[in-house]
């Protein structure tokens, strides 16, 4: 080992005994650097990442690797030395590894001083630092064993240009092999093959922070390869001129079977998909625990086929083995009750028919183009997700996601395949479990109560309603095996105690027919499992199968296996029709509804009845305009229920049909908002950290105004950057909303609450009453509007928890109102009028207390969530933008406590924005690296320089003695 290290010391100094290791260097610093700051457009791309540095690195590696060993051994034959190095008292391992480690110490020094610009990355944004380790480590492999390849090329050549030449070939041709070039010329299987022996492809797996010892064994296995050849080399040039003999036939056997070994010991490696390390943060390239728990809940057998054609997009074949390898790890995270199969329906007809027939999967054209020819490819990218006799399919546009950096530059990615997949797995399986007993998914007993008054006291429809109650109970009761049990109590009995008790504890009054009847009642149902308890609300038509639909509403709170009910309430609005020329009215709100819809049951809340459908597990309030009072308390009394309302609001109106502005609308909600203890700021809040919008502006020349659109930072796109210590942001890196107003919580109403501020603008953040939301940059600077104010940190999205008093307290009800007639409608004749309403008669009940489960989301913001608004944030980071999606999602998740799911998506790959900068900021952040990597090859030249001092004084203080004596 001391021989070995003298070797490498004395290598690597002699390096730098000529400016040629600084000129390699900073030649490789310069091309790394304008890489990642031109040709990748690092700023453009607006993601924390140092992958354009590393997707790079193969090939840049291959020059540099290429120039540093072409002189190892040529120059040693050049100059003579190589017969006294061979002769000499030391092993030709030791010179092998020497020289090799030599070289190695320098890529690994020149890997160093790239090290900055990762940490001035990081500073730009929430870097992930597991894949910046993996792409070192990355890096460090591939060098190994393009310096193997390099040695021993050097040792076959006495030129070192025909050193350089074949090593760059040599090199090149092995990176090529897995490329997405040459692998685009077969299908899937050829592509895969190929991919397993190129370097390039091995290379990008490591990169993205996935440690497998698959990939690192392939690398030290090229490097064992060629440093046994290399020493099999020298060898072979000691016996120059010898005759054969068995020593050297031993040497021949022993380098071809330890060359054998090594190159068998890839294929012994090949299966074991679990010698791995996910060095991700939240290790999103391994199956969670959420996900195997909906795997442990399967009791049939679940199918996962992948349907993936030979021939397809170039861009999305590189995603074919990855998927291949997720869905390997369900099979061995399902077991037995898991099957994962992969099919080319080209090759199967009869799977491709009934593929196309029974669950609509049909091969999509793709159009690709080449320098040779354009063409269309019909393939398939699809999974079946089925379970009993529910599925579901994923295409590639469920699992991709399309980065668009320029119009030629496009990335695929998948998006985030576990939460896809696992979605499905839970859809089938809770759709499959919804169909069968609803019994048996429940752990506790459920006890569901009815408060009922006497019969004389009830109108008849009710008298009817609890006949019909207390058959449908005996038929739950014969079903559930023990597991569910009823009771009917009237409220009035005992001299009222149950009347006091109910309205204590759940907020019940007595109910009457109409305003002026002076007959109370009693009819309310509960059901409790433990200490859960929920509200069965009063079915509207007042008929057996309503209240049927009811109970088993009810029912399924106590399961977790029944997909939950979203009641989506959105403004009236029409959509585009543009062979009319006429664009959408109002806002829309599609892509929140697709969202919701992935995993929930989205139905939409007709309020205007004063009632949020009976099946309703959450009410989400979107834009609300100017509620009527029955809207309001339909919201109000979902709240006394004990349910969850989101809403997402503000006190101002957006118009973007034609120019832009906004102007002051009311909710209708903000008394009731008040009452619960929140409000909504009358003005908007500015922040400088901001997104860019496309506002239009006027350009001046010479008297004649020219209407431009531009690209500019806009306060109103409060950036907000969580950071992630509440379930709702968790796996979101930036927010924006847009247009919003501060939030304010009094405290006085909210004691007893537990109160959550989700999301908060900058400190810089100021508000502002104006409604001039057009920028003037000539008059305010770059921010394009006047700071005003305070400025400090503003409360956007807050969440409440806890037991809420009814607005409608002490109140007659509004459904006992009567809707105003138009004056223009005449009377109907023959008392048709009297028929109409006592047809329509309503029995109103209202709830003044709920429980402590009941919980308000406000985010003050009324359109952040729709399409317009998606659709421009999407097309300015030239992504599909989901950022507001996802947080609704997370808040519904959230809210209805399912949160297998909302872990996953916590851990998705969501593309980390880099913090707002100026393009003045731009460009010193780049010119600073720049500096960086001119100061670290000025220090490694300073350490040099020190060095050969250093050797030269050891020389005089052992010379002098010496020439004292002669």
């Amino acid at each position: 080992m001391n021989t070995l290290s003298r070797i490498a010391k004395k290598e690597f100094s002699a390096f730098f005994s000529s400016p040629a290791a600084f000129i390699v260097l900073g030649a490789f610093l310069a091309a790394s650097l304008f890489v990642f700051f031109w040709v990748e457009t690092f700023f453009s791309r607006n993601i924390t990442e140092v992958r354009p540095l590393f997707e790079w690195m193969p090939v840049l590696l291959i020059f540099l690797v290429a120039a540093i060993t072409m002189r190892m051994w040529s120059e040693e034959r050049r100059a003579g030395t190589l017969e006294f190095l061979l002769t000499a008292p030391v092993r030709p391992t030791a010179l092998v590894f020497g020289k090799f480690f030599a070289c190695l110490g320098l890529i690994a020094l020149a890997l160093l001083l790239t090290l900055p610009l990762a940490i001035t990355v990081s500073f730009l944004g929430p870097l992930d630092w597991g894949p910046v380790l993996g792409g070192y480590v990355a890096a460090l492999c591939l060098a190994a064993a393009y310096i193997a390849i390099g040695l021993f090329v050097s040792v076959k050549s006495e030129s070192q240009i025909v050193s350089l030449i074949a090593t760059s070939l040599i090199c090149g041709l092995l990176y090529l092999i897995g490329s997405e070039t040459l692998a685009a010329f077969f299908g899937n299987r050829g592509a895969e093959l190929l991919q397993l022996l190129g370097s390039g492809s091995r290379f990008r797996s490591i990169t993205r922070g996935v440690i497998d010892l698959r990939d690192i064994y392939y690398y030290l296995c090229i490097m064992a390869v060629f440093l046994s050849l290399n020493v099999y080399g020298l060898e072979k040039i000691r016996w120059a001129g010898n005759p054969a003999s068995s020593h050297h036939r031993s040497w021949q056997l022993a380098c071809g079977l330890l060359i054998a070994n090594f190159l068998a010991a890839n294929f012994w490696l090949a299966p074991l998909g679990g010698l791995r390390s996910d060095m991700t943060k939240g290790s999103i390239y391994s199956i969670s625990e959420s996900t195997r728990s909906y795997l442990q809940q399967l009791r049939e057998p679940l199918l996962i086929r992948g349907y993936f054609s030979a021939q397809t997009h170039p861009l999305l074949a590189p995603l074919v083995p990855r998927l291949r390898d997720l869905l390997a790890e369900y099979a061995v995270a399902g077991g037995s009750k898991v099957r994962v199969e992969f099919v080319d329906p080209a090759e199967k007809p009869e799977l491709e028919q009934e593929a196309g027939q029974k669950y609509g999967i049909r091969p999509v054209p793709f159009q690709t183009a080449s320098k040779y020819q354009a063409a269309v490819t019909n393939s398939y990218f699809d999974i079946l997700i089925r379970y009993g006799d529910q599925f579901e399919v994923l295409g590639f546009r469920d699992l991709i996601e399309v980065k668009a950096q320029s119009e030629k530059n496009i990335d695929v990615e998948l998006r985030n395949p576990e939460y896809d997949i696992t979605r499905a797995i839970k859809k089938v399986l809770y759709s499959y479990q919804g169909g069968g007993d609803l019994f048996s998914s429940i752990s506790k007993p459920v006890a569901l109560t009815g408060y009922f008054s006497a019969d004389e006291m009830l109108p008849e429809e009710l008298r009817k309603l609890k006949a019909e109650f207390l058959n449908l109970a005996k038929e739950l009761e014969s079903q559930s095996n023990g597991r569910f049990s009823s009771a009917v109590l009237d409220p009035d009995a005992e001299g009222g105690k149950t009347a006091k008790k109910i309205g204590e504890e759940y907020g019940f009054r007595p109910m009457t027919a109409s305003l002026l009847d002076q007959k109370h009642f009693w009819f309310y149902m509960t059901m409790n499992s433990g200490e859960q308890v929920v509200e069965i609300p009063l079915p509207e038509d007042l008929n057996k199968d309503s209240l049927k639909q009811s109970l088993q509403a009810g029912l399924k709170r106590f399961v977790t296996g029944f997909a939950k009910t979203v009641a989506l309430s959105v403004p009236e609005s029409s959509p585009p029709m543009p062979q009319f020329g006429m664009p959408a009215q109002g806002l829309q709100f599609n892509a929140l509804k697709d969202m919701l819809g992935q995993d929930h049951v989205v139905t939409d809340a007709n309020l205007s009845k004063g009632q949020v459908p009976p099946e309703a597990d959450l009410l989400l309030v979107a834009s609300p305009e100017d509620l009527n009072e029955k809207q309001v308390f339909a919201v109000d009394q979902f709240l006394m229920q004990g349910g969850t309302v989101l809403i997402a609001a503000s006190p101002y109106k957006v118009n973007f049909e034609e120019d832009l502005s906004v102007a002051p609308h009311k909710t209708g909600l903000e008394d009731w908002l008040a009452h619960n203890g929140l409000s909504l700021g009358k003005s908007l809040v500015l922040d400088p950290q901001n997104s860019a919008f496309p506002v239009p502006a006027q350009r001046n020349l010479g008297g004649f105004s020219v209407r431009e659109i531009r690209l500019v930072p806009y306060p109103y796109f409060v950036d907000i950057r969580p950071d992630g210590s509440n379930g709702l942001t968790g796996g979101l890196n930036q927010i924006t909303l847009n247009w919003a107003s501060p939030i304010e919580i009094n405290q006085e109403k909210s004691k007893g609450r537990k109160v959550l501020r989700l999301l908060e603008s900058s400190d810089k953040s100021w508000r502002s009453d104006s409604t001039q939301v057009q920028p003037d940059f000539q008059q305010h600077g770059k921010l394009g509007f006047p700071v005003e104010g305070k400025q400090e940190k503003q409360l956007l999205a807050a969440a409440v928890e806890g037991s809420f008093s009814s607005f409608f307290t002490g109140k007659p009800s509004p459904l006992l109102k009567k809707d105003d007639k138009p004056k223009d409608e005449p009377p109907q004749p023959g008392g048709a009028d009297k028929d109409k309403e006592k047809k329509e008669q309503v029995i109103a009940r209202q709830i003044d207390k709920s429980p402590d489960t009941a919980r308000i989301i406000l985010f003050a913001s009324g359109s952040f969530l729709s399409d317009p608004i998606i659709g421009i944030s999407s097309s300015v980071m030239r992504s599909n933008y989901t950022a507001p999606l996802q947080l609704a999602a997370n808040a519904v998740d959230w809210s209805l406590e399912d949160r297998g799911l909302l872990a996953i998506r916590s851990r998705s790959h969501f593309s980390r924005p880099l913090n707002p900068i100026s393009k003045q900021g731009q460009i010193i952040v780049e010119y600073f690296n720049y500096a960086l990597a001119l100061l670290g090859l000025a220090g490694i030249w300073l350490i040099r320089a020190s060095w050969r001092q250093r050797v030269k004084r050891e020389q005089l203080a052992f010379l002098q003695p010496l020439s004292g004596r002669a």
